[in-house]
């Protein structure tokens, strides 16, 4: 019998962290260690990864940049309803003492890899990243939007999140009824040109390469 045309099966942002555990950022250190509780916290939200290490001073630099960014996007005492972001902190710092210490006064919301996971490394050279601070930031789909977010963080502040939300064509379920979830047509008169320049900046680096290649950081490996 002749089978139907066969689709390949769907990525899901919890495939990158399959078999992984993550670990919120709250005083009771909560483990999210299925595939069902990282996905509810990574689901239909664009995804920063943040490389980072203590003893790095613009890290230290960075940091609070970083945390305005992310409290004023996700903090209800700044917004009505939190934006659909999450962080992951892929720490690079030499030891748990000081990942512990630079995650200190960090937002309770932020996720972060076991100090002992290899992960912490091998996304680094996953991503190409040569130089930290780094912030990579992810699709839904685990596709890469950017791998400058720390620099555009630095010079558009908050304002980059709605481009990176429209060109990821991520659903603002806060503020869709039901019946709009799938009308598609573009929710600013800007879309189009966000989308087009994150399209043209993706074809200019080679894509998306699961092995690391592209990127301003350069070849893969330089840190790791």
């Amino acid at each position: 019998m002749a089978r139907g045309p066969q689709h390949p099966a769907r990525v899901t942002m919890a495939s990158l962290f399959s078999g992984r555990v993550l670990i919120r950022n709250n005083s009771d250190q909560d483990e999210l260690d299925t595939e069902a509780e990282v996905s509810r916290r990574l689901e239909n939200r664009l995804v920063l990864l943040f490389f980072g290490a203590g003893a790095c001073p613009q890290c230290q630099a960075f940091m609070p940049i970083l945390k305005d960014f992310f409290v004023r996007l996700t903090d209800e005492f700044y917004v009505l309803r939190a934006a659909q972001l999450a962080l992951v902190y892929v720490s690079q710092d030499p030891t748990e003492e000081q990942q512990d210490l630079f995650l200190k006064d960090m937002p309770k919301k932020w996720l972060f890899l076991p100090f002992e996971d290899d992960l912490r490394r091998d996304l680094g050279r996953q991503f190409s990243v040569e130089r930290l601070p780094a912030v990579v930031v992810l699709k839904p789909d685990g596709d890469v939007l950017t791998r400058d977010g720390a620099d555009e963080i630095q010079r558009l502040g908050t304002a980059c999140f709605a481009n990176w939300q429209e060109a990821a064509e991520v659903l603002d379920r806060n503020f869709l009824l039901p019946e709009d979830l799938e009308d598609q047509e573009p929710r600013s008169l800007t879309e189009c040109l966000r989308r087009r320049k994150y399209r043209v900046e993706k074809a200019a680096r080679g894509g998306r390469d699961p092995g690391g290649g592209g990127g301003e950081e350069g070849e893969a490996g330089g840190l790791f």
